[in-house]
């Protein structure tokens, strides 16, 4: 649990500093900046406990197929950085749970019954509490961004589990950062602007934070038990508003919290749901 609670920290002030460098770069540029920054450091780690072999004998479709996601998901999701707070786009990030149970039934063909289909359209309305017509708005292009982002991730996470079967953690994880560093460096690059001196702290405290997060939260995974980890996540959303308030001076309104509430609410109520589901199954 620490582990993980390390892990969303890490993962706050990563993307505290992608968002910074969102006033500066296009959005594609920022994720291949991202990518890059933390390849050297999972590589080694990849190399040092798996070993070169691990890393090359994979199944090339699927890392293929996490690698365009990767792109959709990194790229919308410093687009909406730019424009929203942090605490805004982890409300609306929060239906990723969610979307993951309810795509698990068409991809990995899982039973979900009538209680977990109503807890994912409650977090559902969530999401549409948070964009709403006025403030925010339900119709602006980054609240959208955000949910493309979560479905990118959905996607991606749903992959993991087909992938964890054959591949190993480090290989999984170093090609989806080699393979988003080369397909948004590529697409960045007609646009592409130099990169000040004066963000190389920032550049490089995003690869460090978002190398040790990854290890951190596979670890996590790894030791403890995935329901009594994953609403941990959850305390993105403590991380993002004091960011928020410490870094550009802004809180959430009563309405976002509502809203991120409704979701977290669902959220938690599903992982206690498939917890139950699992102990059925395996008793």
């Amino acid at each position: 649990m620490l582990l993980m609670l390390v892990s969303i920290l890490l993962f706050s002030l990563m993307d505290a500093g992608l968002k910074s460098l969102s006033a500066h770069y296009p959005p594609l540029q920022v994720a291949t900046l991202r990518a890059v920054s933390s390849l050297p450091l999972v590589l080694a780690w990849a190399l040092s406990t798996a070993g070169w072999r691990a890393l090359v004998r994979v199944r090339w479709p699927l890392h293929l197929l996490r690698g365009v996601l990767g792109i959709m998901m990194m790229g919308s999701f410093v687009y909406a950085l730019k424009r929203l707070p942090l605490s805004t786009a982890y409300s609306i990030f929060f239906v990723a749970p969610l979307l993951i149970t309810a795509l698990s039934v068409p991809i990995l063909g899982e039973r979900v019954g009538p209680r977990r289909w109503t807890a994912i359209g409650i977090g559902l309305l969530g999401v549409l509490v948070v964009l709403r017509p006025t403030g925010e708005g339900v119709l602006t292009t980054a609240g959208f961004a955000v949910l493309v982002a979560a479905l990118g991730y959905a996607v991606s996470a749903i992959t993991v589990r087909v992938l964890a079967r054959t591949d190993s953690t480090q290989a999984i994880t170093f090609w989806l950062l080699a393979l988003m560093g080369l397909g948004a460096g590529a697409l960045a690059w007609p646009d592409w602007v130099p990169l000040r001196a004066e963000h190389a702290w920032l550049i490089g405290g995003i690869g460090i934070a978002g190398a040790i997060g990854q290890y951190a939260i596979t670890e996590a995974f790894r030791l403890g038990e995935a329901s009594l980890i994953a609403p941990l996540e959850y305390t993105a959303l403590v991380w993002g508003v004091a960011l928020d308030l410490a870094l550009w001076g802004v809180l959430p309104d009563a309405i976002t919290w509502l809203g991120a509430a409704i979701i977290i609410a669902s959220g938690l109520y599903l992982i206690r749901r498939e917890k139950v589901h699992a102990e059925a199954e395996h008793p």
